[in-house]
């Protein structure tokens, strides 16, 4: 794929990836938070996306974008779907593997009932990717759903490929090792994403800007993106009530 321009629409796109944090992550990721509430945030992020993500993935592969961008969708489901560009395991299945660390029983991911703001993210994750442009659907899954607020420093500042002690270490500082007392034998899906993910970061946003180049499919891009992240807060908001926090007065 040609290397695309950077410029103004980059900028949008990274400036609506800022905006992906929610006032209670700080709560999952500390160490006040208990097994109980931890269970509800997992049980809802593998029903709403974890366990489908490959399925979503293909249905935009199925779209028949231009042969590139096939090219890249697959190398990412066939990673999410096997593993086979990491450690060999599909990701739902690595994921279901740290849960039983934590000490879930698998059973309780078989049959998640969705909050009402989870269903809503759900659904309409299902009508992007059965219903809309592949480059709209593409632009949802590959930056939105895949990304987080470290993509501006990851896009503008690339990492380089980490080594085997480096991923350990970063196992190791992870919070369910610190705080939930996690074993490390456990995490082989955060080692698979530290293997992966910053060339999923870097061919997400090739993509995007190679092929969003006028300003109705900038513009439809960019629509799509703010209406993720709105539908993606109300999604965490009911997760938070779910979990009786508590967000802070400003």
């Amino acid at each position: 794929m040609k290397k695309p321009p950077t410029g103004r629409f980059r900028e949008q796109l990274l400036s609506l990836m800022d905006g992906k944090h929610h006032w209670a992550w700080s709560h999952f990721t500390g160490s006040r938070i208990t097994k109980d509430q931890l269970s509800i945030h997992f049980r809802q992020e593998y029903a709403v996306y974890v366990r489908d993500f490959p399925v979503l993935l293909a249905r935009v592969h199925g779209a028949n974008p231009p042969q590139e961008v096939r090219r890249i969708l697959a190398e990412n489901i066939y990673e999410e779907d096997t593993g086979g560009l990491s450690l060999g395991r599909p990701h739902p299945e690595l994921f279901l593997t740290m849960m039983k660390g934590l000490g879930y029983d698998e059973k309780e991911f078989e049959h998640v009932p969705l909050l009402p703001a989870s269903k809503t993210y759900r659904r309409w994750l299902d009508q992007i990717t059965w219903k809309q442009d592949w480059l709209v659907s593409a632009a949802v899954l590959t930056i939105f759903v895949e990304g987080s607020l470290n993509d501006r420093r990851e896009i503008l500042h690339p990492s380089t490929p980490k080594t085997p002690a480096e991923i350990e270490d970063h196992v190791l500082k992870h919070p369910l090792v610190q705080y939930q007392g996690l074993s490390p034998n456990f995490m082989d899906l955060i080692r698979a994403h530290q293997l992966v993910e910053a060339g999923h970061r870097h061919n997400a946003y090739d993509l995007v800007l190679a092929h969003a180049v006028t300003p109705g499919q900038q513009k439809a891009v960019l629509g799509s993106l703010n209406q993720a992240l709105k539908l993606w807060l109300s999604y965490r908001d009911g997760i938070a009530r779910s979990c009786r926090l508590k967000k802070p007065i400003s």
